[in-house]
Protein backbone atom coordinates (compact mmCIF):
# COMPACT_ATOMS: atom_id res chain seq x y z
CA UNK A 1 0.00 0.00 0.00
CA UNK A 2 2.94 2.27 0.36
CA UNK A 3 3.35 5.25 3.29
CA UNK A 4 -0.46 5.41 2.75
CA UNK A 5 -0.98 2.69 4.65
CA UNK A 6 -2.66 3.15 8.41
CA UNK A 7 -2.03 0.20 9.22
CA UNK A 8 -3.35 -3.43 10.02
CA UNK A 9 -5.98 -4.72 11.15
CA UNK A 10 -5.21 -6.53 14.65
CA UNK A 11 -7.70 -8.83 14.21
CA UNK A 12 -7.25 -10.24 10.27
CA UNK A 13 -3.98 -8.94 9.83
CA UNK A 14 -4.85 -7.10 7.03
CA UNK A 15 -3.42 -3.67 5.68
CA UNK A 16 -5.74 -0.67 6.65
CA UNK A 17 -6.77 1.70 3.37
CA UNK A 18 -6.13 5.10 4.37
CA UNK A 19 -9.20 7.70 3.35
CA UNK A 20 -6.81 8.98 0.77
CA UNK A 21 -6.13 5.41 -0.38
CA UNK A 22 -9.82 5.12 -1.06
CA UNK A 23 -10.74 8.47 -2.39
CA UNK A 24 -7.75 7.90 -4.89
CA UNK A 25 -10.43 5.18 -6.17
CA UNK A 26 -12.75 8.08 -7.66
CA UNK A 27 -10.14 9.37 -9.53
CA UNK A 28 -10.35 6.40 -11.98
CA UNK A 29 -12.99 7.21 -14.46
CA UNK A 30 -14.63 4.19 -14.86
CA UNK A 31 -15.22 4.21 -10.77
CA UNK A 32 -16.60 7.50 -10.64
CA UNK A 33 -18.74 7.17 -13.83
CA UNK A 34 -20.34 4.17 -12.26
CA UNK A 35 -20.50 6.02 -8.70
CA UNK A 36 -22.10 9.30 -10.58
CA UNK A 37 -24.54 7.19 -12.36
CA UNK A 38 -25.58 5.49 -9.01
CA UNK A 39 -25.80 8.37 -7.49
CA UNK A 40 -28.37 9.94 -10.08
CA UNK A 41 -30.57 6.66 -10.84
CA UNK A 42 -30.66 6.05 -7.26
CA UNK A 43 -32.36 9.66 -6.26
CA UNK A 44 -34.85 8.84 -8.88
CA UNK A 45 -35.43 5.53 -7.55
CA UNK A 46 -35.60 6.87 -4.03
CA UNK A 47 -38.60 9.33 -5.00
CA UNK A 48 -40.40 6.48 -6.52
CA UNK A 49 -41.58 4.28 -4.03
CA UNK A 50 -43.33 7.42 -2.15
CA UNK A 51 -44.46 8.74 -5.13
CA UNK A 52 -46.36 4.77 -6.50
CA UNK A 53 -47.48 4.20 -3.34
CA UNK A 54 -48.89 7.48 -2.58
CA UNK A 55 -50.17 7.79 -5.49
CA UNK A 56 -51.73 4.31 -5.82
CA UNK A 57 -53.28 4.97 -2.45
CA UNK A 58 -54.70 8.14 -4.25
CA UNK A 59 -56.63 6.93 -7.06
CA UNK A 60 -60.57 6.37 -6.65
CA UNK A 61 -61.05 3.47 -4.76
CA UNK A 62 -57.03 2.60 -4.29
CA UNK A 63 -55.99 0.77 -1.39
CA UNK A 64 -53.07 -1.59 -0.23
CA UNK A 65 -54.47 -4.52 -2.26
CA UNK A 66 -54.33 -2.20 -5.32
CA UNK A 67 -50.83 -1.06 -4.48
CA UNK A 68 -49.68 -4.59 -3.71
CA UNK A 69 -50.50 -5.72 -7.12
CA UNK A 70 -48.84 -3.14 -8.70
CA UNK A 71 -45.71 -3.51 -7.30
CA UNK A 72 -46.91 -7.64 -7.09
CA UNK A 73 -46.14 -6.88 -11.39
CA UNK A 74 -42.85 -5.31 -10.89
CA UNK A 75 -41.29 -8.11 -8.71
CA UNK A 76 -42.50 -10.87 -10.69
CA UNK A 77 -40.25 -9.94 -14.13
CA UNK A 78 -37.43 -9.09 -12.01
CA UNK A 79 -37.07 -12.51 -10.47
CA UNK A 80 -38.12 -14.50 -14.11
CA UNK A 81 -35.52 -12.23 -16.42
CA UNK A 82 -32.82 -12.28 -13.68
CA UNK A 83 -31.30 -16.11 -14.60
CA UNK A 84 -31.08 -14.93 -17.96
CA UNK A 85 -29.58 -11.52 -17.29
CA UNK A 86 -27.33 -13.27 -15.35
CA UNK A 87 -26.38 -14.83 -18.63
CA UNK A 88 -25.99 -12.02 -20.57
CA UNK A 89 -23.80 -9.98 -18.61
CA UNK A 90 -21.31 -12.73 -18.12
CA UNK A 91 -21.55 -12.97 -22.34
CA UNK A 92 -21.66 -9.45 -23.19
CA UNK A 93 -18.42 -6.91 -23.99
CA UNK A 94 -19.45 -4.37 -21.82
CA UNK A 95 -21.48 -5.10 -18.80
CA UNK A 96 -21.31 -1.00 -18.63
CA UNK A 97 -23.07 -0.58 -21.39
CA UNK A 98 -25.81 -3.14 -20.76
CA UNK A 99 -26.69 -1.56 -17.80
CA UNK A 100 -27.37 1.64 -19.79
CA UNK A 101 -29.84 -0.27 -22.07
CA UNK A 102 -31.73 -1.25 -19.23
CA UNK A 103 -31.85 2.25 -17.27
CA UNK A 104 -33.32 3.59 -20.60
CA UNK A 105 -36.29 1.01 -20.52
CA UNK A 106 -36.61 1.56 -16.82
CA UNK A 107 -36.69 5.41 -17.13
CA UNK A 108 -39.18 4.86 -20.19
CA UNK A 109 -41.79 3.22 -18.65
CA UNK A 110 -41.57 5.57 -15.49
CA UNK A 111 -42.40 8.57 -17.74
CA UNK A 112 -45.07 6.74 -19.66
CA UNK A 113 -46.49 6.17 -15.75
CA UNK A 114 -45.80 10.07 -15.12
CA UNK A 115 -48.31 11.13 -17.82
CA UNK A 116 -50.96 8.72 -16.74
CA UNK A 117 -50.35 10.31 -13.46
CA UNK A 118 -50.14 14.02 -14.78
CA UNK A 119 -53.29 13.70 -17.17
CA UNK A 120 -55.50 11.82 -14.80
CA UNK A 121 -55.69 8.39 -16.73
CA UNK A 122 -53.51 6.36 -14.30
CA UNK A 123 -55.43 3.31 -13.75
CA UNK A 124 -53.98 0.56 -11.41
CA UNK A 125 -54.27 -2.37 -14.77
CA UNK A 126 -52.12 0.76 -16.47
CA UNK A 127 -49.77 1.00 -13.59
CA UNK A 128 -49.06 -2.48 -13.42
CA UNK A 129 -48.37 -3.25 -16.96
CA UNK A 130 -45.43 -0.66 -16.71
CA UNK A 131 -44.40 -2.44 -14.01
CA UNK A 132 -43.66 -5.08 -15.71
CA UNK A 133 -41.48 -2.78 -17.98
CA UNK A 134 -39.66 -1.53 -14.98
CA UNK A 135 -39.21 -4.81 -13.51
CA UNK A 136 -37.67 -6.72 -16.10
CA UNK A 137 -35.26 -3.50 -16.63
CA UNK A 138 -33.84 -4.35 -13.39
CA UNK A 139 -33.58 -7.15 -13.32
CA UNK A 140 -30.55 -6.72 -15.67
CA UNK A 141 -29.18 -4.42 -13.94
CA UNK A 142 -28.67 -6.18 -10.24
CA UNK A 143 -26.46 -9.11 -12.05
CA UNK A 144 -24.67 -6.94 -14.38
CA UNK A 145 -23.64 -4.37 -11.51
CA UNK A 146 -22.45 -7.39 -9.41
CA UNK A 147 -20.22 -8.77 -12.33
CA UNK A 148 -18.86 -5.28 -13.30
CA UNK A 149 -17.36 -4.41 -9.97
CA UNK A 150 -14.30 -6.77 -10.29
CA UNK A 151 -13.41 -4.91 -13.29
CA UNK A 152 -13.11 -2.09 -11.85
CA UNK A 153 -11.23 -2.57 -8.76
CA UNK A 154 -9.68 -5.84 -7.06
CA UNK A 155 -7.79 -6.05 -3.69
CA UNK A 156 -8.19 -4.84 -1.10
CA UNK A 157 -10.07 -1.75 -3.27
CA UNK A 158 -12.53 -4.04 -4.50
CA UNK A 159 -14.05 -3.35 -0.77
CA UNK A 160 -14.01 -0.02 -0.96
CA UNK A 161 -15.12 0.32 -4.85
CA UNK A 162 -18.46 -1.66 -3.33
CA UNK A 163 -18.86 0.80 -0.38
CA UNK A 164 -18.67 3.97 -2.75
CA UNK A 165 -21.12 3.02 -5.25
CA UNK A 166 -23.17 2.37 -1.81
CA UNK A 167 -22.76 5.16 -0.20
CA UNK A 168 -23.32 7.29 -3.65
CA UNK A 169 -26.67 5.42 -3.93
CA UNK A 170 -27.46 5.73 -0.33
CA UNK A 171 -26.76 9.32 -0.21
CA UNK A 172 -28.87 9.50 -3.66
CA UNK A 173 -31.69 7.61 -1.31
CA UNK A 174 -32.02 10.36 1.37
CA UNK A 175 -32.08 12.93 -0.97
CA UNK A 176 -34.60 10.84 -3.12
CA UNK A 177 -36.96 9.96 -0.11
CA UNK A 178 -37.02 13.40 1.22
CA UNK A 179 -38.05 15.01 -2.34
CA UNK A 180 -40.36 12.20 -2.86
CA UNK A 181 -42.19 12.97 0.56
CA UNK A 182 -42.33 16.97 -0.28
CA UNK A 183 -43.19 16.18 -4.15
CA UNK A 184 -45.92 13.82 -3.31
CA UNK A 185 -47.48 16.38 -0.91
CA UNK A 186 -47.07 19.64 -2.79
CA UNK A 187 -47.62 18.90 -6.87
CA UNK A 188 -48.40 15.17 -6.70
CA UNK A 189 -47.14 11.55 -7.59
CA UNK A 190 -46.59 12.52 -11.34
CA UNK A 191 -44.31 15.01 -11.04
CA UNK A 192 -42.04 12.86 -8.62
CA UNK A 193 -42.12 9.98 -11.39
CA UNK A 194 -41.37 12.43 -13.84
CA UNK A 195 -38.24 12.67 -11.91
CA UNK A 196 -37.30 9.51 -11.99
CA UNK A 197 -38.11 8.61 -15.43
CA UNK A 198 -35.08 11.43 -16.14
CA UNK A 199 -32.63 10.31 -13.52
CA UNK A 200 -32.57 7.06 -15.59
CA UNK A 201 -31.78 8.61 -18.17
CA UNK A 202 -29.25 10.70 -17.39
CA UNK A 203 -27.98 7.53 -15.48
CA UNK A 204 -27.39 5.58 -19.01
CA UNK A 205 -25.70 8.37 -20.47
CA UNK A 206 -22.52 8.11 -17.74
CA UNK A 207 -22.76 4.75 -18.06
CA UNK A 208 -22.09 5.02 -21.79
CA UNK A 209 -19.37 6.71 -21.13
CA UNK A 210 -17.47 3.62 -18.80
CA UNK A 211 -14.33 1.99 -20.56
CA UNK A 212 -15.40 -1.13 -19.55
CA UNK A 213 -12.49 -4.32 -20.85
CA UNK A 214 -14.07 -7.17 -21.52
CA UNK A 215 -14.32 -9.56 -18.84
CA UNK A 216 -12.99 -13.52 -19.85
CA UNK A 217 -15.82 -15.70 -19.90
CA UNK A 218 -16.13 -19.39 -20.57
CA UNK A 219 -16.47 -18.97 -24.24
CA UNK A 220 -12.80 -17.77 -23.78
CA UNK A 221 -12.10 -21.73 -23.42
CA UNK A 222 -14.21 -22.93 -26.17
CA UNK A 223 -17.63 -22.56 -28.44
CA UNK A 224 -19.85 -20.71 -26.27
CA UNK A 225 -22.05 -22.72 -24.19
CA UNK A 226 -26.07 -22.98 -24.43
CA UNK A 227 -27.80 -20.63 -22.47
CA UNK A 228 -29.26 -23.77 -20.75
CA UNK A 229 -24.98 -24.73 -20.35
CA UNK A 230 -24.58 -21.34 -18.96
CA UNK A 231 -27.44 -21.93 -16.50
CA UNK A 232 -26.32 -25.27 -15.09
CA UNK A 233 -22.77 -24.06 -14.74
CA UNK A 234 -23.79 -21.01 -12.45
CA UNK A 235 -26.19 -23.49 -10.84
CA UNK A 236 -23.35 -25.55 -10.03
CA UNK A 237 -20.96 -22.40 -9.24
CA UNK A 238 -23.80 -21.34 -6.93
CA UNK A 239 -24.74 -24.53 -4.94
CA UNK A 240 -21.21 -26.14 -4.40
CA UNK A 241 -20.55 -23.26 -2.04
CA UNK A 242 -22.96 -23.84 1.25
CA UNK A 243 -22.41 -20.43 2.77
CA UNK A 244 -23.90 -18.58 -0.55
CA UNK A 245 -27.40 -20.70 -1.26
CA UNK A 246 -28.07 -21.09 2.93
CA UNK A 247 -27.71 -16.83 3.51
CA UNK A 248 -30.07 -16.61 0.19
CA UNK A 249 -32.44 -19.55 1.84
CA UNK A 250 -32.80 -17.26 5.00
CA UNK A 251 -32.84 -14.07 3.03
CA UNK A 252 -36.09 -15.01 0.84
CA UNK A 253 -37.72 -15.07 4.49
CA UNK A 254 -36.27 -12.12 5.29
CA UNK A 255 -37.17 -9.93 2.40
CA UNK A 256 -41.05 -11.50 2.29
CA UNK A 257 -41.32 -9.66 5.79
CA UNK A 258 -39.47 -6.53 4.68
CA UNK A 259 -40.96 -6.49 1.70
CA UNK A 260 -44.74 -6.98 2.69
CA UNK A 261 -43.62 -4.57 5.58
CA UNK A 262 -41.97 -1.64 3.88
CA UNK A 263 -43.93 -1.54 0.50
CA UNK A 264 -47.51 -1.97 1.67
CA UNK A 265 -47.75 -2.34 5.55
CA UNK A 266 -45.83 0.55 6.37
CA UNK A 267 -47.63 2.98 4.04
CA UNK A 268 -50.84 1.95 5.39
CA UNK A 269 -49.31 2.24 9.16
CA UNK A 270 -48.66 5.83 8.32
CA UNK A 271 -51.83 7.10 7.03
CA UNK A 272 -53.44 5.69 9.95
CA UNK A 273 -50.54 6.87 12.61
CA UNK A 274 -48.45 9.48 11.29
CA UNK A 275 -50.16 11.85 8.80
CA UNK A 276 -49.40 9.26 5.43
CA UNK A 277 -46.52 10.70 2.88
CA UNK A 278 -44.41 13.18 5.24
CA UNK A 279 -44.43 10.72 8.37
CA UNK A 280 -43.45 7.11 6.29
CA UNK A 281 -40.90 10.21 4.51
CA UNK A 282 -39.19 10.53 7.95
CA UNK A 283 -38.53 6.85 8.54
CA UNK A 284 -37.31 6.30 4.83
CA UNK A 285 -34.81 8.96 5.66
CA UNK A 286 -33.70 7.95 8.83
CA UNK A 287 -33.01 4.90 7.32
CA UNK A 288 -31.23 6.12 4.39
CA UNK A 289 -29.18 8.61 6.69
CA UNK A 290 -27.99 5.17 8.64
CA UNK A 291 -27.35 3.36 5.41
CA UNK A 292 -24.53 5.95 4.61
CA UNK A 293 -23.08 5.53 7.73
CA UNK A 294 -22.88 1.87 7.74
CA UNK A 295 -20.97 2.30 4.50
CA UNK A 296 -18.75 4.48 6.28
CA UNK A 297 -18.04 2.07 8.90
CA UNK A 298 -18.05 -0.67 6.33
CA UNK A 299 -15.21 1.47 4.09
CA UNK A 300 -13.18 0.73 7.22
CA UNK A 301 -14.25 -2.70 8.35
CA UNK A 302 -11.60 -5.59 7.32
CA UNK A 303 -12.82 -8.36 9.44
CA UNK A 304 -11.34 -11.88 9.21
CA UNK A 305 -14.56 -13.32 9.34
CA UNK A 306 -16.86 -10.91 7.12
CA UNK A 307 -20.02 -13.21 7.28
CA UNK A 308 -19.54 -13.53 10.88
CA UNK A 309 -19.71 -9.75 11.30
CA UNK A 310 -22.12 -8.62 8.74
CA UNK A 311 -24.73 -11.40 9.99
CA UNK A 312 -24.21 -9.71 14.15
CA UNK A 313 -25.24 -6.87 12.37
CA UNK A 314 -27.64 -8.17 10.50
CA UNK A 315 -29.37 -9.48 14.24
CA UNK A 316 -30.82 -5.92 14.29
CA UNK A 317 -32.40 -5.00 11.08
CA UNK A 318 -36.03 -5.71 11.92
CA UNK A 319 -36.46 -3.36 14.69
CA UNK A 320 -38.36 -0.83 12.96
CA UNK A 321 -40.73 -3.34 11.57
CA UNK A 322 -41.54 -4.90 14.86
CA UNK A 323 -41.76 -1.16 16.17
CA UNK A 324 -44.56 -0.14 13.57
CA UNK A 325 -46.93 -3.05 14.97
CA UNK A 326 -48.01 -1.24 18.02
CA UNK A 327 -47.25 1.47 16.84
CA UNK A 328 -44.41 2.69 18.72
CA UNK A 329 -44.29 7.01 18.24
CA UNK A 330 -43.22 7.96 14.64
CA UNK A 331 -39.47 9.13 16.15
CA UNK A 332 -38.87 5.83 17.92
CA UNK A 333 -39.83 4.05 14.82
CA UNK A 334 -37.13 6.51 12.90
CA UNK A 335 -34.10 6.20 15.15
CA UNK A 336 -34.73 2.63 15.12
CA UNK A 337 -35.13 2.41 11.26
CA UNK A 338 -31.52 4.69 11.32
CA UNK A 339 -29.73 2.08 13.10
CA UNK A 340 -31.21 -1.04 10.74
CA UNK A 341 -29.83 1.11 7.72
CA UNK A 342 -26.23 1.60 9.48
CA UNK A 343 -26.32 -2.78 9.75
CA UNK A 344 -28.43 -3.33 6.67
CA UNK A 345 -25.37 -1.72 4.61
CA UNK A 346 -22.42 -3.16 7.01
CA UNK A 347 -23.83 -6.15 5.83
CA UNK A 348 -24.10 -5.76 2.10
CA UNK A 349 -20.35 -4.14 1.65
CA UNK A 350 -19.36 -7.23 3.05
CA UNK A 351 -21.60 -9.93 1.39
CA UNK A 352 -20.94 -8.54 -2.04
CA UNK A 353 -17.30 -8.14 -1.48
CA UNK A 354 -17.11 -11.73 -0.20
CA UNK A 355 -18.60 -12.90 -3.52
CA UNK A 356 -16.57 -11.10 -5.66
CA UNK A 357 -13.68 -12.39 -3.68
CA UNK A 358 -14.95 -16.22 -4.32
CA UNK A 359 -16.68 -16.20 -7.24
CA UNK A 360 -14.60 -16.62 -10.21
CA UNK A 361 -15.21 -13.41 -12.56
CA UNK A 362 -16.28 -15.21 -15.85
CA UNK A 363 -19.15 -17.02 -13.61
CA UNK A 364 -19.86 -13.89 -11.48
CA UNK A 365 -23.02 -12.17 -12.97
CA UNK A 366 -24.76 -15.54 -12.83
CA UNK A 367 -24.16 -16.49 -9.35
CA UNK A 368 -25.66 -12.89 -8.30
CA UNK A 369 -28.59 -14.12 -10.88
CA UNK A 370 -29.11 -16.66 -8.34
CA UNK A 371 -27.93 -14.67 -5.07
CA UNK A 372 -30.94 -12.09 -6.47
CA UNK A 373 -33.65 -14.36 -7.46
CA UNK A 374 -33.66 -16.88 -4.16
CA UNK A 375 -33.31 -13.57 -2.10
CA UNK A 376 -36.11 -12.21 -3.59
CA UNK A 377 -38.33 -15.37 -4.74
CA UNK A 378 -41.13 -14.58 -2.10
CA UNK A 379 -40.74 -10.86 -2.78
CA UNK A 380 -43.96 -11.32 -4.89
CA UNK A 381 -46.13 -12.86 -2.98
CA UNK A 382 -45.22 -11.06 -0.35
CA UNK A 383 -46.70 -8.36 -2.18
CA UNK A 384 -49.53 -10.12 -3.52
CA UNK A 385 -50.72 -11.34 0.27
CA UNK A 386 -49.81 -7.59 2.19
CA UNK A 387 -53.32 -6.66 1.61
CA UNK A 388 -55.27 -9.99 2.84
CA UNK A 389 -52.79 -10.48 5.47
CA UNK A 390 -54.40 -7.10 6.72
CA UNK A 391 -57.65 -8.61 6.06
CA UNK A 392 -57.28 -11.52 8.10
CA UNK A 393 -55.09 -10.56 11.04
CA UNK A 394 -55.51 -6.47 11.16
CA UNK A 395 -52.56 -4.10 10.06
CA UNK A 396 -51.11 -4.92 13.84
CA UNK A 397 -50.44 -8.82 13.21
CA UNK A 398 -49.62 -8.37 10.03
CA UNK A 399 -46.88 -5.88 11.15
CA UNK A 400 -45.83 -8.59 13.83
CA UNK A 401 -45.01 -11.37 11.47
CA UNK A 402 -43.28 -9.38 8.83
CA UNK A 403 -41.23 -8.23 11.61
CA UNK A 404 -40.54 -11.36 12.45
CA UNK A 405 -40.03 -13.06 9.06
CA UNK A 406 -37.49 -9.78 8.38
CA UNK A 407 -35.26 -11.25 11.41
CA UNK A 408 -34.72 -14.70 9.61
CA UNK A 409 -31.33 -13.75 7.85
CA UNK A 410 -29.38 -13.52 11.35
CA UNK A 411 -30.53 -17.13 11.76
CA UNK A 412 -26.92 -18.07 9.56
CA UNK A 413 -25.06 -17.02 12.90
CA UNK A 414 -26.00 -21.07 13.48
CA UNK A 415 -24.11 -22.12 10.54
CA UNK A 416 -20.57 -22.88 11.44
CA UNK A 417 -19.27 -22.82 7.77
CA UNK A 418 -20.86 -19.22 7.59
CA UNK A 419 -19.47 -18.20 10.68
CA UNK A 420 -15.96 -19.33 10.33
CA UNK A 421 -15.27 -18.43 6.98
CA UNK A 422 -12.24 -15.93 6.42
CA UNK A 423 -11.10 -13.17 3.68
CA UNK A 424 -9.49 -14.45 0.75
CA UNK A 425 -9.81 -14.97 -2.97
CA UNK A 426 -11.57 -18.07 -4.76
CA UNK A 427 -8.28 -19.16 -5.71
CA UNK A 428 -7.42 -19.24 -2.48
CA UNK A 429 -10.74 -20.93 -0.49
CA UNK A 430 -9.16 -24.52 0.16
CA UNK A 431 -6.66 -22.70 2.43
CA UNK A 432 -9.68 -20.32 3.36
CA UNK A 433 -12.96 -22.37 4.21
CA UNK A 434 -13.44 -24.02 6.99
CA UNK A 435 -13.60 -27.70 7.22
CA UNK A 436 -17.09 -28.43 8.05
CA UNK A 437 -18.87 -29.61 5.38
Amino acid sequence: MGDDVAGRDPGSGVPLRSWRDDLRLLRERNLGLLVASRLVSDFGTGVAPIALAFGVLGLPGGDAQGLGFVLFCAAVPRLLFLLFAGVLADRVRSRAHLMAVAEVAAGAAQLVAAGLFLTGRATVPALAALAVVNGTAVAVIFPTMSGLMPQIASGEALQSANAFVRLSSNIAGILGVAAGGLLVATVGAGWALLIDGVSFFVSAVLLLLMRSARARTDADDGPPASVLGDLLHGWHEFTARRWVWVMVALFSLSNFGFTAAIDVLGPVRSLESWGGARGWAVVLTAFSIGTVVGVIGAMRLRPNRPLLVALVAQTLVALPLLAMAPPLPLLVVAALAFVSGVCVDIFEVLWQTTLQQYIPPESLSRVSSYDWLGSMALTPLALATAGALVATVGLEGALWISGLLGSAASLGLLDPQIRSLRRGRYEDAPSVLPSTA
